[in-house]
């Protein structure tokens, strides 16, 4: 497992797949490119990936439409936790500031991730 420094943005489902086998543990962002409050969200992503040791990937289901019927997003942003390839837990409550994403992890995961 890599750890990385920002999020990372797969391209389709295909990336994602990729990106979820890769990660024991995957926080993943479903976004719309005109969605104002997904904008808000990238940098509190960015954040909560330093921050932890969850791995975020931010993907666009408007690039692989097969993504919203596979994920069942009815809104954005939608954020989707992942362990072992499969769906934990899932928030779309809109816009959610960097502590609430890390208390939504660990609620979770039953770990303390903040550094």
């Amino acid at each position: 497992m890599t750890l990385t420094a920002k999020p990372l943005r797969p391209a389709d489902g295909d990336d994602l797949d990729d990106v979820l086998a890769g990660h024991d543990r995957v926080l993943v962002e479903f976004y719309t490119a005109g969605c104002s409050m997904c904008q808000a969200m990238e940098p509190v992503l960015g954040t909560v990936q330093r921050a932890t040791d969850v791995t975020v990937a931010m993907v666009n289901p408007g690039d692989d439409i097969r993504l919203v019927e596979d994920w069942d997003v009815r809104s954005v942003p939608t954020l989707v936790l992942v362990e072992d390839g499969e769906e934990v837990a899932r928030m779309a409550d809109g816009f959610q500031g960097a502590e609430s994403v890390v208390e939504f992890l660990e609620t979770h995961t039953d770990e303390t991730l903040s550094a």
